[in-house]
């Protein structure tokens, strides 16, 4: 949920992210051709996010929030329109939602505490699963939530990525024979993953209760599941057909 930032409202994870020099040819994130090669085709990909799937982002948002002057009033699966002037009550405008969360990006991305359950669950999918986290986390910060998601448990390569992730799905699931899944908070990522790798397994996944209770599965998504075990198991079972 970390860019819902779009004049529409829409939670879109489209924070703006500093130009990278290093770009492939077809615009995916980088380092991405080098986890990508080192991609067994024998085996089946996680492809898996961070924000409210992995890190208890909103939390660590709303509290950061607060020493800056401002409060997250969760009225709705977004973050623009819901985020308040603490003195004056006054809605924030856009433009100051979108420098809040850069700078709390800039603050405390290696400061988020981790989903329950978690890391034990990737520890035991890693033995089936390729685990690659795609991420819409600012490049210049890849290296630190990369090490504070390692120094919690989960020591799997990051990709920061930029906008819509249905590309990097997509590049990935080409270098696999077998299943493809992605795990993501925002139904507009699994649109976008549907729209170009329609093959992939979806499942929508929303950590923070509040949230989750706000919206039902995303269209696109082929299963809604909001807690590690029953992912782990669901995920475990698919992976043998």
């Amino acid at each position: 949920m970390a860019a819902a930032l779009a004049k529409s409202g829409k939670s879109t994870k489209r924070i703006h992210h500093p130009k990278s020099t290093n770009e492939s040819p077809l615009k995916l994130p980088q380092p991405f051709d080098d986890i990508l090669a080192t991609i067994d085709r024998s085996r089946p990909i996680l492809l898996v996010d961070a924000d409210e799937v992995l890190l208890r982002f909103v939390e660590r948002l709303s509290a950061y929030f607060i020493t800056q002057g401002f409060e997250l009033r969760l009225t709705s699966f977004q973050l623009a329109g819901n985020t308040y002037h603490i003195k004056s009550g006054k809605q924030a405008e856009a433009k100051e939602v979108k420098h809040l969360i850069a700078s709390f990006f800039d603050a405390c991305v290696d400061d988020i505490a981790a989903v329950a359950g978690a890391a034990d669950a990737l520890k035991e999918l890693s033995s089936t699963f390729q685990i690659i986290i795609l991420s819409n986390v600012p490049r210049n910060c890849r290296a630190r939530r990369m090490q504070s998601l390692s120094d919690q448990g989960m020591p799997y390569p990051v990709i920061a990525n930029k906008g819509e992730k249905g590309p990097a799905v997509k590049a990935f699931a080409t270098a696999t024979d077998k299943i493809t899944v992605f795990v993501d908070d925002l139904p507009p990522q699994h649109k976008s993953v549907k729209a170009e790798c329609p093959e992939s397994h979806r499942v929508h996944f929303i950590a923070d209760s509040r949230l989750a209770e706000m919206i039902g599965k995303a269209p696109a998504a082929d299963i809604r599941i909001d807690n590690w075990p029953l992912l782990t198991k669901h995920l475990l079972e698919i992976a043998k057909d």
